[in-house]
């Protein structure tokens, strides 16, 4: 049972890292369109951006949920 923890921890974490890494590109990737919008507004730009806004929310509920779960089993092991 401890074993499993600890892997079913070791997954998470690293799945958490790898949504943290793609949260920062695409925020960044957001920002560039924000800028572009900011200076030139155009309709394709707009929809890129509320795709990559979609996708960031995306990341941001995942990675919300995944950090509930590692404090729930950080109590739990505690």
């Amino acid at each position: 049972m401890a074993s499993q923890t600890f892997f079913d921890l070791k997954g998470m974490l690293v799945e958490l890292e790898q949504l943290e890494l793609r949260e920062r590109e695409v925020s960044a990737l957001r920002h560039e369109l924000h800028e572009s919008l900011d200076s030139r507004p155009n309709d394709l730009v707009a929809q890129q951006e509320r795709d990559v806004s979609k996708e960031r929310r995306r990341l941001h509920r995942r990675i919300d949920i995944l950090r509930a779960e590692l404090r729930r089993l950080n109590r739990k092991t505690a």
